[in-house]
């Protein structure tokens, strides 16, 4: 995942024998900040050149990070500073803001980063507030969420989404508007016609699908063909789909996307599981390669939650449906025919440790068009699931934490037959009820990635100004 690039900016005594007093100690919590950031190995920082105490310094310094390319900007506070620099440096630097005050009792910094975080708040600034060593392990866990919410919302900015199709089977929950995306997200939705796959499957160099069909071969722990639903030609079939919209995603530059495929493919055609499963997979036949969020059903709300997931976390982000609640587990079945991708299988990003894990099942009656559904359990371990939703037009987001859970595999396949056998499943306990949930969410989709990233959509959340609910 690239670096994310953060500023600092250091301010100070805007009395400037005062402020030569004090600039050493500026300089040294300064250097202190960025090299625990740059140790991360996940952010590069940019430090302000000179530390900040008058108003002309305050435009420079902030525009040179703008300049730079940063996507944030940390505003630090090791002692007093005159309110009306970060102010100004607001103007120009690169936003969301987070105020961090160290820890250094014998000069006021805290004073300063609090008179200036009421100033940030009397002009509409939007910004966090954290204090701290950053030396301190737990601080700066609180220091990263923060960077990692903001560097997600910057690089939203100037996205393209692939729409292909339209609203499946009457979901309004699927479909957005383009103009609210565009002000709140800053995020193109480009239309692109289902008939594109079809007519483009048929220009997949031959040679790469008989690789691909071999790889496939090798590698899937097990393929059921069955003579009718799944076929080696559906299969294949399914692998030019994936190169078709692979490679449609190279030339119109598209970020993310979501395919309808219900009805017109999924009766007609072949289905697109292979072809979501693996464009989320960290890799692919050709080796390792980025995830592009694809959303099955053509979920606009449900991929823009993946994406905002995926430049969080770096890491293959999982749709679902919440299938069935199982009273006997006390958890959630997550079951959906599309956009399970193969990593969760292992949680690994080598394919050989997770697709001997992975079956093809033959589609069953929803698709009589057939093809492979590409079914495999969810590995165990501590999740977050989210989900953007709407409410009389206004967005909020929903936050779960939870675990998928491992079962004997008796029991699994036992779990997975009483639902749908063919489809991936990640059987998931929440911290939240099933009345509860039910009553308040609102989707039949959910999306996950590995860990605890509870903090950053909160912050998400926040920089975009909307509600949010931990469902805890």
């Amino acid at each position: 995942m690239e670096k994310r690039k953060v500023g600092i900016l250091t301010f100070s005594d805007g009395r400037e024998s005062v402020h030569r007093e004090v600039e050493q100690i500026n300089k040294e919590f300064q250097k202190r900040l960025a090299e625990a950031l740059r140790e991360t190995g996940e952010v590069e920082p940019m430090e302000g050149r000179e530390i900040v105490w008058t108003a002309e310094l305050a435009r420079n310094e902030a525009q040179r990070l703008a300049d730079s390319g940063c996507e944030m900007t940390i505003f630090n506070f090791a002692v007093w500073s005159f309110p009306h620099l970060a102010a100004i440096a607001s103007r120009f630097a690169p936003g969301p803001f987070l105020l961090f005050s160290n820890i250094n009792p014998r000069y006021p910094g805290m004073v300063g980063m609090l008179a200036s975080a009421g100033a940030l708040d009397q002009i509409g600034a939007l910004h966090g507030r954290l204090f701290g060593d950053i030396r301190d392990g737990a601080v700066l866990s609180k220091v990263l969420a923060f960077i990692r919410a903001a560097s997600a919302i910057n690089r939203l900015q100037g996205e393209t989404f692939g729409l292909f199709g339209g609203r499946p089977m009457g979901m309004y929950t699927a479909v957005a508007n383009p103009d609210q995306w565009m002000s709140l997200f800053g995020v193109d939705v480009e239309h692109i016609d289902q008939s594109e796959i079809v007519r483009r499957a048929g220009e997949a160099p031959e040679e790469e699908v008989e690789a691909a069909f071999s790889w496939l071969s090798v590698k899937v722990g097990k393929i059921r063909y069955d003579g009718r639903q799944l076929t080696p030609e559906k299969l294949k079939l399914q692998i030019a789909s994936y190169i078709a919209v692979r490679e449609m995603v190279r030339e119109m530059h598209l970020d993310f996307l979501g395919i309808k495929a219900q009805p017109e493919l999924t009766d007609h055609f072949v289905t697109m599981d292979l072809t979501e499963a693996f464009l989320n997979d960290p890799y692919d036949w050709n080796g390792p390669k980025e995830p592009s969020v694809a959303a099955t059903e053509a979920d606009m709300d449900g991929a823009l939650t993946m994406e905002i997931l995926k430049h969080i976390t770096g890491a293959p982000v999982l749709f679902a449906d919440l299938r069935h609640y199982d009273e006997e587990l006390r958890a959630f079945d997550l079951c959906n025919s599309g956009t399970h991708p193969t990593y969760f299988a292992g949680r690994s990003y080598n394919p050989d440790d997770n697709l001997p894990k992975v079956e093809f099942y033959p589609q069953g009656f929803y698709f009589p068009a057939g093809g492979a559904s590409v079914r495999h359990l969810a590995a165990p371990g501590e999740v977050t699931l989210a989900r953007l939703a709407r409410r009389n037009g206004e967005y909020w987001l929903a936050i779960l934490p939870g675990e998928f859970l491992e079962l004997p595999p008796e029991e699994a396949e036992r779990k997975a037959e009483a639902t749908q056998v063919e489809w991936p499943h990640a059987f998931t306990r929440l911290r939240v009820g099933p009345e509860e949930l039910l009553a308040e969410y609102d989707s039949n989709h959910i999306h996950a990635v590995y860990g605890n990233w509870v903090e950053e959509l909160v912050w998400v959340a926040k920089m975009l100004r909307i509600p949010y609910r931990v469902f805890s």
